[in-house]
C-alpha cells in the first residue's frame, strides 16, 4: 500500500493492500477502496463510500461526500456504492444518499462500472448512474436522477431531479434537460429537444442497419406523428417487430413519470 505520509485515513477505513493515496487527501470513517485504485492528490472519499476495483480519482475530486440537501439529518453518514474502472477527474464531486433520520437503508447513490466524470461534473445525491456513462465538464445531475447504461452527457448540461436518462442517449453541451431522455436519441439545443436517432453513436456500438430503422421508427411514432403518447405506444407495439431496443424504448415510455423531453 502506497499512502502518501501527508494523507489522512481513518483507522476504519479499509483499502486494499495495492491501494496508492497521494498527498493531502482524506478517507473518512468506514469507507472501502478495492485492489488497484488510486485516489489523487487533495482528494476527499466521505465517510460510508464504498469503491470497487481500479477506481481512479484526480486531484480534488470528492467522492460520498455529505449532500447538498437541506433535509439531510446532520451528522448522518449516507451510501454511496460505486463499482470498478471507473475515472474520476479534477473537482468531481459525487454526493452521498440523503438520511432523513427515517431509517430507509434502501436510499443510496449508485454509480456502476467504466464510466468517465471529467473535471467538475457532479452527481447529486440518490442518484443512479449506469456502466459506461461519460458526463462531460460542468455535467450535473440534480438528486434522484438515473442515467441508463452508455449515455452520454455533454459539457454544461443540467438534469433536473428525479428525471431519467436513457440507455445510449447522446444529450449535447449546454442541454437543459427537464424530462425523461429517450433511450438512444440526441437531444440538444435551447430548448432542449429530441433530434431523433444518435445514429453514429449506435453504429460504432454495432447497431445493424435494419435495428436503427426500427429506432428511427419509433422516434417518427412519438414525435412526428402528431399522436398522443398513447396512441403512439399502441402503433409502435403493431408496427415495429419484437427486438430488444423496441422493449427498451416501450419499458423506458411507460415508466417514465415526468414526460419524455
Amino acid at each position: 500500500m502506497s499512502i502518501h505520509s501527508t494523507a489522512i485515513i481513518d483507522p476504519s477505513a479499509e483499502l486494499a493492500e495495492d491501494v496508492e493515496v497521494q498527498a493531502f487527501s482524506i478517507i473518512e470513517a468506514k469507507v472501502t477502496i478495492g485492489a488497484g485504485s488510486v485516489i489523487g492528490p487533495h482528494c476527499v472519499i466521505g465517510a460510508g463510500a464504498q469503491l470497487g476495483k481500479n477506481n481512479r480519482t484526480f486531484s480534488g475530486a470528492q467522492l460520498g461526500v455529505v449532500p447538498q440537501d437541506l433535509k439531510h439529518k446532520k451528522g448522518a453518514i449516507g451510501k454511496t456504492h460505486i463499482g470498478d474502472n471507473n475515472v474520476f477527474r479534477e473537482f468531481v464531486t459525487i454526493s452521498s444518499s440523503t438520511d432523513y433520520g427515517d431509517g430507509d437503508d434502501h436510499k443510496v447513490t449508485l454509480i456502476g462500472s467504466g464510466c468517465l466524470f471529467m473535471a467538475c461534473s457532479h452527481v447529486g445525491h440518490d442518484c443512479t448512474v449506469g456502466s459506461g456513462v461519460i458526463m462531460a465538464n460542468s455535467a450535473a445531475l440534480a438528486g434522484h436522477v438515473t442515467v441508463h447504461d452508455r449515455a452520454i452527457l455533454g459539457g454544461l448540461t443540467g438534469v433536473h431531479q428525479f428525471c431519467t436518462v436513457g440507455k445510449m442517449a447522446f444529450l449535447g453541451a449546454m442541454s437543459r434537460v427537464a424530462q425523461d431522455a429517450l433511450p438512444y436519441m440526441i437531444l440538444a439545443g435551447q430548448p432542449t429537444l429530441c433530434h431523433g436517432p444518435n445514429v453514429v453513436g449506435l453504429e460504432r456500438a454495432g447497431f445493424s442497419k435494419e435495428t436503427i430503422s426500427h429506432i428511427r421508427k419509433m422516434y417518427k411514432l412519438l414525435y412526428r406523428s402528431n399522436m398522443n403518447t398513447s396512441q403512439a405506444v399502441k402503433l409502435i407495439e403493431d408496427q415495429v417487430p419484437e427486438c430488444e431496443e423496441r422493449q427498451v424504448i416501450l419499458d423506458f415510455v411507460r415508466n417514465s413519470k415526468r414526460g419524455l423531453q
